[in-house]
């Protein structure tokens, strides 16, 4: 990033200037967008960049003696989409606000950072893709172990494992594989941990992803583990599974420690610390998700991968649930069978799954909408959609009274019916832009709103009532931002009310005697009186006293949800599930599939097995379906012969994905299967040169056959 423009640090700067580079001096990485006024601003090698990213137009700004910064503003209130753009082209943005009260001739305003945004730390949902995770990934290496933690802030997702390798090449390459599984949208790394490893960080860093780097020093284990107890609030790791990983909570530390520097407002989201092992899931790596299409095809087309054909998920925390078991597939045969056991009774009875999955469409990411309030940053909106998706839960909790592996869901009435008579029916997306809350939840709020309104309505008749009271017809009522409301009367209708008043026989004013003069005019006077005064600090207060009124109120709504946020989470847990294997159960009755049988063996049995994505793309029926019989002791080895286009690809990967859908707990498209459990799947389909390591297509062939030689085992399927 191009440094601060050098003139800023000379003595005759404006204020504003030496503020802004104080400021900028802690996030030296990052674009800071400075708040003056109704825009963030972007200086010197900031702005510059701010102007090419976001093609808007780069001027300067006077900054004190010979001393003219480039500058680029964005408006306020659409400054959104612009930082959305910024962390798109990799940057990360400091968003900067005026946090003191801005009086008009009281010098310069107090500013400060509310929040960084980085790719991995995107909390606003226009920014995220609501179907899949945002996990930002750290990674901690030791010679022949790692550690590597990752989180998601929406979701308040924080695990962490550690890796072994019988060589460092092994355990970088295995760090490669849980970032892809991943698709980590940033990964943190400590400062030393450079390209002097035994591969270069190209090979093992997912292609675009982006880098942050911390100080070393932050990672030790004993400085992680102290990070770690004290967000916790416990004086031991081993509750977290942590005892005797080292690389694990160096990584989890140190991934903390970070997201507490971005995370101004806090991390209450992250309650809880989950250790995993990958030796409990199976293995998949980067060429075998590529070549088996999970997420997209070859060609980058999402619609022709397994993710596209499984997803008929109804809710965001279903389908982020289901990319996640399609890319971590199972290990544990009862574990699977228990997620078997939920798909088939969805696929038994068709009337109530449709039942199920209209309810679940009426439900929205009760995952994130809770974790928004638990971290404080909800709207009104948010809060909205909460309980509209709270509000069908009684309906699916019903309708899920027998159904195997969940339990009841969590009752959440009574917080439905506080949202009910909190909130009006559609909630603006921010406060002040419309109102928020039903008549009779805020009691102070209605009594200061019909007091403003009486105000405003004693005003406006104020005219009439006065030309009646002092018989002067030429009476006005009139405002401006200096004097506020005023009374004025002419100089001319003043000495016509005098002489009337004489003709009467009275002495002294025309004016009733509560008129204060306020301004007198070259032809008129103006004037005020007290009850004028009164009702104009009404009218005048009326839109601020009103929004801090309802801010209170709605900060108290948003902590009285906050904390539910046990119940709620584990309401999204289960709703998750069940969309998922719902939406697994409709592909399965759609598409003919069935319920493959697991065991210990390494056996695999398939009868009338057919490509999952192949044959969506080809009229029904049309697909030939293929057997295939596969054991470790006996049937080791099936070598297909046959020309180009006649198949043997399709079926390779046919093989594969047959087993892998078993492994996540998806029924199979096949007449019949039995899967001996798989603890690794090699493809080695397709073939192209390595030009950048020089290296034929031959040479890339044998290399990574040598590879599957390697490391497979008599559990491993291997698909040449």
């Amino acid at each position: 990033m191009p440094p601060a423009h050098s003139a800023g640090d000379a003595k005759d700067v404006v204020p504003l200037r030496r503020q802004y580079l104080q400021i900028k001096a802690r996030y030296p990485d990052t674009i800071l967008m400075f708040r003056l006024g109704d825009f963030y601003e972007t200086f010197d090698g900031d702005a510059q960049i701010a102007a090419d990213v976001l093609d808007i137009v780069l001027t300067g700004r006077e900054m004190g003696k010979n001393l003219r910064v480039p500058m680029a503003g964005i408006p306020y209130h659409a400054a959104e989409g612009y930082i959305a753009r910024l962390i798109a082209a990799g940057h990360k943005v400091a968003v900067c606000e005026q946090v003191g009260e801005v009086t008009k001739g009281k010098g310069l305003v107090e500013r400060d950072v509310t929040r960084v945004v980085t790719p991995g730390t995107v909390v606003d949902p226009s920014m995220l893709d609501a179907r899949t995770n945002n996990y930002i990934v750290a990674v901690s290496i030791d010679r022949t172990r790692a550690g590597v933690a990752f989180a998601d802030i929406t979701t308040g997702e924080f695990q962490t494992t550690e890796l072994h390798g019988e060589s460092e090449e092994d355990v970088i390459l295995a760090v490669g594989r849980e970032l892809l599984r991943l698709r980590a949208a940033e990964v943190v790394l400590p400062a030393t941990l450079t390209n002097d490893l035994a591969l270069p960080m190209s090979s093992w860093l997912p292609e675009g992803v982006s880098t942050s780097r911390t100080e070393t020093w932050r990672w030790s284990v004993d400085r992680s583990a102290d990070a770690l107890m004290r967000h916790f609030e416990t004086d031991s790791l081993d509750g977290f599974g942590c005892a005797g990983k080292p690389l694990a909570i160096q990584a989890a530390g140190g991934l903390l420690q970070y997201l507490e520097e971005t995370q101004i407002s806090g991390l209450q989201q992250i309650v809880s610390l989950s250790t995993y092992t990958i030796d409990a899931f199976m293995t998949l790596d980067a060429q075998t998700r590529r070549n088996l299409e999970l997420s997209e095809s070859a060609r980058g087309d999402r619609r022709h991968s397994l993710t596209a054909v499984l997803d008929r998920t109804r809710t965001p925390m279903g389908a982020r649930l289901l990319r996640r078991w399609i890319g971590q597939p199972l290990l544990d045969v009862d574990a699977l069978n228990e997620r078997l056991d939920s798909v088939g009774w969805f696929v038994d009875g068709t009337a109530r799954r449709a039942q199920v999955r209209e309810a679940l469409a009426k439900v929205g990411d009760v995952e994130r909408l809770a974790n928004r309030a638990i971290t404080g940053v909800a709207n009104p909106r948010d809060l909205g959609l909460l309980r509209d998706a709270l509000s069908a839960l009684p309906a699916l909790d019903r309708l899920l009274e027998a159904m195997p592996g969940i339990t009841r869901l969590p009752n959440l009435d009574d917080l439905t019916a506080v949202l009910h008579g909190a909130l009006v029916e559609e909630p603006p997306a921010i406060l002040g832009k419309a109102p928020v809350f039903q008549p009779g939840y805020v009691p102070e709020l209605d009594a200061y709103r019909a007091k403003a309104r009486e105000a405003r309505e004693w005003i406006a008749n104020l005219e009439r009532t006065e030309r009646d009271r002092t018989g002067v017809r030429t009476l006005k009522v009139g405002y401006n931002k200096v004097f506020g409301y005023y009374l004025e009367v002419t100089t001319a209708a003043l000495a016509s009310a005098e002489r009337d008043a004489m003709a009467r026989g009275r002495t002294g004013s025309a004016l009733p005697d509560d008129y204060i003069p306020k301004q007198t005019l070259a032809n008129a006077t103006r004037y005020f009186t007290p009850q004028l005064k009164e009702y104009e600090t009404i009218v005048l207060t009326a839109e601020e006293t009103l929004g801090d009124i309802e801010a209170n109120a709605f900060h108290k709504l948003v902590r009285d949800v906050a904390s539910q946020g046990d119940r709620l989470l584990a309401a999204a847990a289960s709703i998750a599930y069940v969309d998922t294997t719902a939406a697994l159960a409709d592909v399965a009755a759609e598409r003919r599939y069935n319920r493959p049988t697991l065991d210990e063996s390494t056996a695999i049995d398939i009868v009338a097995g057919r490509h999952p994505v192949l044959e969506t793309t080809l009229p029904r029926g049309e697909y030939v379906p293929n057997d295939t019989r596969l054991d470790a002791e006996d049937d080791q080895i099936v070598i297909l012969t046959g020309p180009n286009m006649a198949g043997k690809s399709s079926w390779l990967r046919q093989v594969a994905l047959i087993t892998l859908m078993a492994q996540i707990g998806s029924f199979v498209p096949a007449d019949r299967a039995r899967i001996g459990i798989v603890d690794r799947i090699f493809t080695r389909i397709g073939a192209q040169d390595d030009i950048a390591t020089g290296q034929s297509t031959f040479m890339v062939e044998m290399l990574e056959t040598a590879n599957i030689l390697n490391h497979a085992t008599k559990r491993s399927l291997v698909v040449l």
